[in-house]
């Protein structure tokens, strides 16, 4: 498989022009509030998951989204930890769901509470499955996501999407042997991007973050990712404008409020990221897109070159695990 972009040290310099809206604080600062006002009456649900996985304990997690929607997770911990422990937070790749309690263990068994979302209105793609509906509506997409309400960031799919990831945090405050000082958050692809978008408007709602760990992060400089893609979903994005010709402005105007770029900027916790310089599905430029545009003090990238979008894998989540003790040290 060849290089799908820029050589690397173009990649290490890249920093795009992105679309700014003048209103992106108060645009999410409003979205925020009201998912907060539309949940407050609404506490989160925990409940033991039914799973074979005995060296966990696995529950299932509901709580109030984006307008208050219900948005499940799995929550996953050692068995019988006493104390608060930190928590990683984990967001899903396009299409999936949060999957089956106990499919997913790594960060639990290694001394973590994992909370794992479920992304509303997918879960059909791929895995497991999920358990989450999106009960709102959008006009014409041309099928996935990456266009749906694409006319007006109020109405676009994400909107809801990285609220309900900010309201999880919200949530996972909240839980009994939670250390709530100290919650990381992580994610493939897609789940990287949430990632992303979650831990600058957290950030900027909530409360600092120990780490963000986002791989091979998705949902960057939308514009040039769809303008280079060879696959994957920026493709729908061309395929919608394809039709809707007249629709540039009205496109690019909307996924500014949702470019990891715009919020990589407002994210200081400490980060590490990884490319793979032959992944045809996100572009690497647009993963470096964002890296490049953090305020961190403390950022660092691992660059597969020789892998698509699998990454670096198991290797790599190695790698986040050494990363993440080390600050938590």
């Amino acid at each position: 498989m060849p290089l799908t972009d820029l050589p690397l040290d173009q990649l290490r310099a890249y920093r795009p022009s992105v679309r700014q809206p003048d209103d992106l604080d108060a645009f999410w600062a409003d979205t925020i509030a009201g998912a907060r006002a539309a949940g407050s009456g609404t506490e989160p649900v925990l409940v033991p998951a039914t799973t074979p996985v005995t060296a966990l304990d696995v529950q299932d997690l509901t709580f109030p989204g984006f307008a208050g929607d219900p948005v499940r997770a799995w929550v996953s911990r050692p068995a019988g930890a006493t104390g608060d422990l930190p928590a990683v937070v984990e967001f899903i790749g396009y299409g999936g769901g949060r999957g089956l309690p106990g499919e997913r263990v790594s960060w639990a068994l290694a001394g973590y509470v994992h909370v794992v979302m479920d992304t509303r209105g997918q879960g059909s793609g791929w895995g497991s499955g999920g358990d989450t509906p999106d009960p709102h509506g959008s006009g014409p997409n041309g099928g996935g996501w990456m266009a749906s309400g694409i006319a007006s960031p109020a109405e676009h799919y994400y909107r809801r999407v990285y609220t309900d990831a900010v309201r999880l945090v919200d949530a996972v405050r909240t839980l009994p042997g939670v250390d709530r000082d100290r919650i990381a958050l992580t994610g493939g692809s897609q789940g990287g991007g949430i990632a992303i978008a979650a831990a600058a408007l957290v950030e900027a709602h909530t409360a600092p973050l120990v780490a963000v760990l986002p791989d091979v992060a998705f949902l960057s400089d939308w514009e040039h990712g769809t303008d280079v893609a060879v696959g994957g979903p920026y493709l729908e994005l061309a395929r919608y404008l394809a039709v809707h010709r007249d629709a540039v402005d009205t496109v690019w105007d909307t996924t500014a409020y949702f470019d990891g770029v715009n919020l990589a900027a407002r994210i200081t916790a400490p980060a590490l990221f990884s490319v793979a310089l032959m992944d045809d599905v996100v572009p690497p430029r647009t993963t470096f897109a964002a890296y490049n545009a953090l305020a961190s003090a403390d950022k660092h990238i691992e660059v597969y070159p020789y892998n698509g979008h699998e990454g670096g894998g198991h290797r790599h989540w190695e790698r986040q695990a050494a990363f993440l003790a080390d600050r938590l040290a």
